[in-house]
């Protein structure tokens, strides 16, 4: 029967997500685990971060600088209906600190360097590397995924950081260098209104929590999938649209959490 099938496929599902959710639970488990190896040889983690942070510096950096700058123009359009277009420097920096900083550049993180991390360990499965190390007596999850896993964790606030900086630069350019707004009105109403505790440490707990999310799916996947060429590019596409899709929830509970109860 239709409905019996389409019930069938539905309860299917629903048992295979919460299996990989507890699989993967147990696999981050085992990543905190074997994490004091990892920083034992701290040159792989150096090695990681060369590879997830510098190389995403350059995608960062010039997005944030487009989005200050889209900012700062539909900013001023708006606030010049209210005569307020000196506060132009509070809303372009509190955009960024709380909510684009560490939501966009998560996103991009995810893209670039989540994507590559499935890749890369799912193309170690795939040609037996991983199995190999299992016959030395090296362990996996200590010599490969815990030096990315921290890689990812250091590297994500800091990549926020600098979207975000990038982002006021661009705010910066488009409102005082070029429309014209007050340059003293831009910046010391942004520093009297921007908060180092509520505005930034939040923006950087939520840079935290998304690094710790996309990394773990990514290196997940990436140690899950089939060890062939369509069973990594399945996960690596897995891996960017779930590390999405969290990113965008956490970030509404994180927000809620955060600024919900604060007036």
């Amino acid at each position: 029967m239709p409905i019996v099938k389409t019930i069938t496929g539905v309860g299917h599902r629903v048992v295979n997500a919460v299996w990989r959710i507890g699989i993967a639970a147990r696999f981050f488990a085992l990543t905190l685990t074997h994490s004091g190896s990892g920083f034992r040889r701290f040159g792989l983690i150096k090695k990681e971060l060369f590879s997830t942070g510098v190389m995403s510096l350059i995608i960062i950096i010039v997005a944030g600088l487009f989005v200050g700058m889209v900012l700062g123009l539909q900013g001023y359009e708006t606030l010049k209906r209210f005569g307020s277009e000196s506060a132009l420097g509070v809303m372009v920096a509190l955009g960024l600190v709380r909510e684009l900083g560490p939501v966009v550049a998560a996103l991009l993180f995810a893209s670039r360097a989540g994507s590559a991390m499935t890749a890369e360990i799912g193309l170690m499965k795939a040609t037996e590397q991983i199995s190999a190390m299992e016959l030395m007596a090296v362990n996996p999850i200590a010599r490969i995924v815990a030096p990315r896993f921290w890689a990812g964790v250091i590297s994500m606030p800091l990549l926020a950081a600098m979207f975000s900086a990038a982002g006021i630069f661009g705010g910066y350019f488009v409102g005082v260098v070029q429309i014209g707004v007050d340059e003293g009105s831009f910046w010391s109403q942004m520093q009297a209104a921007v908060d180092f505790r509520h505005d930034i440490m939040n923006g950087v707990l939520k840079s935290f929590v998304f690094g710790v999310v996309v990394t773990v799916i990514a290196l997940f996947e990436g140690y899950d999938a089939p060890p062939t060429a369509e069973g990594v590019s399945g996960a690596t596409t897995r891996t960017v649209v779930t590390s999405s899709l969290a990113i965008l929830m956490l970030d509404f509970v994180l927000t809620a959490m955060m600024f919900g109860g604060s007036e």
